[in-house]
């Protein structure tokens, strides 16, 4: 839909009259002696070769992915546009990094950049942002504002990458310091008074990119501010080649640090040592981090669905349910398996374990409470209309969510949509049963359970990516003996 190469002639004037406001700036930017690839802030082939090839910005994601990615971005706005038959078809589309934050007096939380933004650039930059405008003619071009070289902040934080090195290394048409942006969007509009604004006002990611765009709207200007999520999460939704490759590594190094957390756990071992074997098993088979704070859960603290205190004794007897997942280079597993501290489940444990298992495997809707009828948690005088809403006291959660860069990923796609190859679910039932229930039999009262998988969705069927974690009864219980 777009032409690339056939920019309508104002766009060009208005590029060319930024060139001049940023030309200040440029001068006054400073720089280290070198401004070569070989080292900014983020890994590139010629830093980490082993990591990354020449047309890789991210690993396994090659630059005209990422191109591809911001094209069908504005195609889509494009036919949204087109389909509403506005009078005006211009907009821009902006899409902020995310900011440092900060745990105390200049000591920063680990930095994990914005999901959108890194869908769209590969860049790892805080405090930036992507700038797409779209004119007349549905050509469109890209701008990536960065903070820019400055040799005191580099001391401190580490190398930048250079507004010059823009279109090499991302394959941005430009690259701009982030001190012109607020110039160049004022500038932008002025030019194209009726242009609406993508971007997500609603739920601010970076202030300072914010600000600008609040205070621009303040002046009474009339433009039409639509959030461009929905639009990015339809692409993120279908996972190309090189995510699914990501996916199964992340979830294959999940996997493999569950099975050595469950065979060094033992009667009388913290739910904070479990927690931190996981984390650093998945650490040194590659993740950069654990996807989120997991739940490590002893007895009937697994009653409590996101339990992440992570401080108590698991005694002999209880069973531990571990809810963790990884991330690898930008995508994210999410495993949870629950095993007996003392290397085997008890009559109930087994029962309720098993009935699970089943519901998992199935996947059929009402499946939950007919098997939580079989071990008699539910009464068997519940007619099926009946059942999901008993079956749903015991699992208050959904059963799957979508997966990918985001443990929760795509959240403004609903759940309701057919199945199609390249998505990502987890399957992940659980029976919960507090202590103090007392409409069940006492031997079941305190008992947590949930089972956990990542699946892609093929042509030819599912692929468990968590294959390689064993849930069966017997693989769990080997496993689990191993460190007694």
């Amino acid at each position: 839909m777009f032409r690339n190469k056939s920019l309508f002639k104002c766009q060009v004037r208005f590029k060319d009259i930024l060139t001049c406001l940023c030309s200040n700036a440029a001068k006054v930017e400073q720089k280290p002696p070198t401004t070569s690839l070989n080292f900014i802030s983020q890994p590139t082939h010629f830093s980490h070769p082993n990591l990354l090839k020449s047309d890789e910005i991210t690993p396994l994601i090659r630059k005209n992915e990422f191109k591809d990615r911001r094209k069908n971005l504005m195609n889509k706005i494009a036919q949204f546009t087109s389909q509403q038959s506005r009078s005006s078809k211009e907009y821009v589309v902006i899409i902020p990094s995310a900011s440092k934050k900060y745990m105390s007096d200049k000591i920063p939380y680990f930095f994990r950049q914005n999901t959108e933004f890194l869908y769209l650039t590969g860049c790892q930059e805080p405090e930036s942002c992507l700038v797409m405008i779209c004119n007349e003619l549905e050509s469109y071009s890209s701008v990536l504002f960065i903070q820019g070289r400055d040799s005191h902040s580099e001391l401190w934080d580490g190398p930048r990458i250079c507004p010059s090195n823009v279109n090499d290394f991302f394959g941005i048409d430009q690259g701009l310091p982030m001190a012109e942006f607020e110039n160049y969007l004022q500038l932008y509009l002025k030019l194209k008074p009726r242009a609406s604004i993508w971007y997500d006002i609603l739920s601010p990611i970076q202030m300072n990119t914010h600000n600008v765009i609040h205070n621009i709207l303040k002046t009474g200007r009339n433009n039409m501010v639509e959030s461009p999520k929905i639009f990015i999460d339809q692409q993120r939704i279908i996972k190309s080649p090189a995510e699914i490759e990501l996916m199964r590594k992340t979830c294959q190094i999940a996997s493999e640090a569950i099975i050595k957390t469950i065979e060094t756990s033992r009667p009388g071992i913290s739910e904070h040592e479990i927690f931190a074997t996981v984390d650093y098993e998945c650490r040194m088979k590659g993740a950069e981090y654990l996807a989120y704070p997991p739940v490590v859960a002893g007895g009937k603290r697994a009653n409590i669905i996101h339990y992440i205190t992570n401080n108590q004794i698991v005694n002999d007897g209880e069973m531990v349910l571990m809810d963790a997942g990884c991330e690898y280079h930008g995508y994210s597993s999410d495993v949870t398996r629950t095993w007996p501290i003392g290397g085997k489940y008890s009559k109930q444990q087994r029962e309720l374990y098993e009935a699970v298992l089943k519901t998992q495997l199935d996947v059929i809707d009402l499946i939950l409470g007919k098997h939580l009828q079989e071990v008699g948690l539910i009464s068997k005088r519940i007619s099926n209309d009946g059942l999901l809403k008993a079956a749903y006291k015991f699992c208050p959660h959904h059963v799957s969510h979508y997966l990918g860069m985001d443990v929760h990923d795509t959240p403004s796609i609903t759940r309701n949509i057919p199945m199609r190859p390249g998505m990502v679910i987890t399957v992940e039932p659980g029976v919960y049963v507090r202590d103090n229930d007392e409409s069940v039999p006492k031997e079941y009262r305190g008992i947590g359970i949930r089972i956990e998988d990542d699946i892609l969705i093929t042509e030819n069927g599912p692929e468990i990516l968590t294959k390689h974690c064993p849930k069966d009864i017997e693989a769990i219980e080997k496993i689990a003996g191993k460190g007694l």
